[in-house]
């Protein structure tokens, strides 16, 4: 009886042996990167015609509308090109972005530490936060030229107003979302309060707060295109105002169609940026 159950178990791990290994499913990919960018190139193109039969659709009923047809656009870049101002308004704006959202870092961060950690400090910033968040940067403006006068200052003072909410309740996101059990075996370790700062929970909300960052970056540039026409004289927002005042819309097109190439490219840095430090 033992010898047939042992031969019995023999084959069948003989079996088991030759039998062969279930296949693991592929998990579904999605489409490929030719056929994203194909997609993409269908929609520019449909745009442009888009773009193309508006305008001069409505030129007859509207002649300015005749400035923004598409193939006025390489006279009107050459004439930016021959008064070289372009590049400079737009290092100018990226430096006054980049000023004012290191400023709403500086101080969302910790507010948004302070915020998501402190239960009685949360409970009393509540409302102050939520009604502040809620104005218009823009209706600082007045407030702002009040304080700072005119130039760089209340340009960067506006940029950092509307950044600094999103750094600052995301951070505070972060914070509430850390697990408590990862705190307490750092404190059973024998960790001090910098030390589990340094180790649990910043590494723990770096996601939080990048997000947050991005989010502030597409706000921040969205801002100081208008946050440049309170009187300075450089600058993107700058530069559509005094092309509407020579009556070259044409050139005033071209500077929009730059702010939004540039508000692209910041956007896919800041994802890449994201990508990057949740791999590492």
């Amino acid at each position: 009886m033992s010898s047939t159950s042992a031969g019995t178990g023999t084959d069948l791990d003989a079996q088991q042996r030759r039998a062969p290994a279930p296949r693991r499913r592929r998990a579904p990919q999605g489409p490929s990167r030719a056929t994203r960018l194909a997609w993409g190139l269908f929609g520019l193109i449909v745009t442009l015609a888009v773009w193309w039969t508006f305008t001069h659709a409505a030129a007859g009923a509207n002649s300015m509308m005749a400035a923004f047809q598409p193939e006025r656009l390489p006279g009107a870049i050459a004439s930016l090109a021959d008064r070289g101002v372009v590049l400079q308004d737009a290092a100018t704006s990226l430096w006054r972005l980049l000023c004012g959202l290191a400023i709403a870092v500086a101080v969302g961060f910790p507010l948004g530490l302070l915020i998501g950690s402190a239960p009685r400090f949360r409970w009393a910033s509540t409302p102050p936060v939520q009604f502040l968040r809620m104005v218009s940067p823009l209706s600082w403006a007045p407030v702002a030229v009040a304080l700072f006068g005119v130039g760089h200052a209340p340009v960067i003072f506006l940029v950092a107003i509307a950044a600094v909410w999103p750094v600052a309740l995301n951070t505070a996101s972060g914070v509430a979302a850390l697990d408590p059990l990862h705190v307490r075996v750092a404190q059973t370790l024998g960790a001090t309060r910098p030390e589990i700062l340094r180790t649990v929970v910043l590494p723990s909300i770096r996601p939080f707060t990048m997000t947050g960052v991005r989010l502030a970056l597409g706000i921040a540039w969205v801002v100081i295109v208008p946050a440049e026409m309170l009187g300075v004289s450089s600058g993107l927002g700058y530069e559509i105002l005094n092309a509407r005042d020579r009556l070259a819309y044409d050139e005033m097109l071209v500077v929009i169609l730059l702010i939004g190439l540039i508000g692209i490219a910041l956007d896919t840095l800041a994802q890449w940026l994201l990508r990057e430090r949740s791999r590492g």
